[in-house]
């Protein structure tokens, strides 16, 4: 009898242990949807949103660039507010900021639709330094598989914001306001299926490097953080601008406002498989110096064939952009996790890196469109671009090696 109470206490557990696990991931799948589709269900509104609410060209182009500084001004601090906090609890409160932000920025005024936008920002940014942090401290053994997971939720709820957002709005009563506002029903859904994690956060494939006392750490004065840094920071600056400006390349190449908008669908789309395929490949292999070099050739034939080539040649460039981004990307994820010892210094270079990426990324558009005025052309700008890409190589090479960070 004692035996059998005992048997049934083990599989009892274990059946509990796999219903956390099986939370946990979905916890993890949906937090990751809420990290892009907020902010890209934006863009193919803002003309609607200009004309509504009777503001400047410049003021409705903020709405893009707001979150980007947001995550740059919080991204260093997520950490600290992890460990004050616990992280669990951390990502609950953002996901409850997100949700008053969204409400916030669909309730139709100027001062709200700014106000929102930024609490969107710093919730988003929370999620965005923790997550790669939560899943090596919860899948020691298996970081590429769901950093892959969680990439592709991410790419593939932005893409279907992207797309779905001018239906949403047209069909709506409440136009730009709802189709923004929608979003708030994802975060919602997200805090329910997280709140297990508040009484009894999953305890499973964690090693010793991951449960290792939590020291202070200065990430900042390594020269491998900074390499990764600027590995994520520079794939940031090319993402970034070239979705604000490849639309209007495009067009003046010969296409029109629709299919330029669906060059842009064609190179988010190419992104998802590779963001599950390459964190795999990544978590497999010692170095990933290897990984770093078909991205770098991808984006300057990309960006050439976008530069020299023929319209035909448009959609190929496009995608090869789409997986030269998507492969760096999935890259730095990685990196966060492959080059520390630590929960707690995943959680640094995460937020060390995020924070300088995004303020990159605040600026490549600017600066792209900067040299457009001064030169009349798009020569010299995609051009820089090139130059960025082999500067990406550059970085990658080191960052790829197989070593972690040093902090003192």
């Amino acid at each position: 009898m004692a035996m059998q109470q005992a048997v049934n206490q083990l599989e009892q557990n274990k059946l509990n242990s796999n219903t956390k696990l099986g939370l946990l991931i979905i916890g993890i799948i949906l937090l990751a949807a809420n990290l892009r589709a907020p902010l890209t269900s934006v863009g193919p509104l803002v003309t609607s949103i200009r004309d509504a609410l009777g503001i400047t060209n410049a003021l409705s182009g903020s709405l893009t660039t707001l979150p980007l500084l947001s995550f740059a001004l919080l991204s260093p601090f997520a950490p600290r507010i992890a460990r004050r906090f616990g992280m669990e609890l951390t990502l609950f409160a953002s996901l409850i900021l997100l949700t008053v932000g969204i409400a916030i920025r669909s309730l139709g005024g100027v001062p709200t639709l700014f106000i929102g936008t930024i609490l969107i920002g710093l919730a988003i940014a929370i999620g965005n330094v923790l997550l790669p942090s939560l899943i090596k401290h919860n899948f020691a053994r298996n970081i590429g598989l769901m950093t892959g997971v969680y990439a592709v939720s991410m790419n593939l709820c932005g893409a279907m914001a992207s797309g779905i957002s001018i239906p949403i709005a047209s069909s709506s009563s409440m136009g730009w306001a709802g189709a923004l506002g929608c979003w708030g029903i994802l975060s919602l859904i997200t805090i329910f299926f997280w709140m297990p994690q508040l009484r009894r956060p999953f305890k499973g494939e964690r090693n010793v490097q991951t449960v290792n006392k939590q020291k202070n750490t200065n990430l900042w004065r390594s020269g491998l953080a900074w390499q990764i840094t600027f590995f994520m920071g520079l794939q940031s600056f090319i993402f970034y601008t070239v979705i604000t400006w490849m639309p209007e390349i495009l067009e003046q190449k010969g296409l029109n406002a629709d299919e330029a908008g669906w060059m842009l669908s064609i190179m988010q789309l190419a992104v998802i498989p590779i963001t599950f395929i390459v964190p795999i490949l990544a978590g497999r292999l010692q170095s990933q110096r290897i990984l770093v070099v078909p991205p770098a050739v991808f984006l300057v034939a990309g960006i050439f064939g976008i530069l020299y080539g023929s319209e035909l040649l448009i959609p190929v460039c496009m995608m090869l952009i789409g997986i030269g981004v998507g492969t760096i990307f999935s890259l730095s994820m990685m990196f966060f996790s492959l080059r520390t010892r630590s929960t707690h210094e995943a959680t640094e270079l995460s937020g060390m890196a995020q924070s300088f990426g995004y303020l990159l990324a605040a600026v490549g558009p600017v600066l792209f469109g900067w040299l457009h005025d001064m030169t009349h052309s798009w020569t010299i700008p995609l051009l820089m671009l090139v130059i960025i890409s082999a500067l990406i190589f550059i970085v990658g090479m080191r960052a790829g090696k197989n070593e972690y960070v040093t902090a003192h």
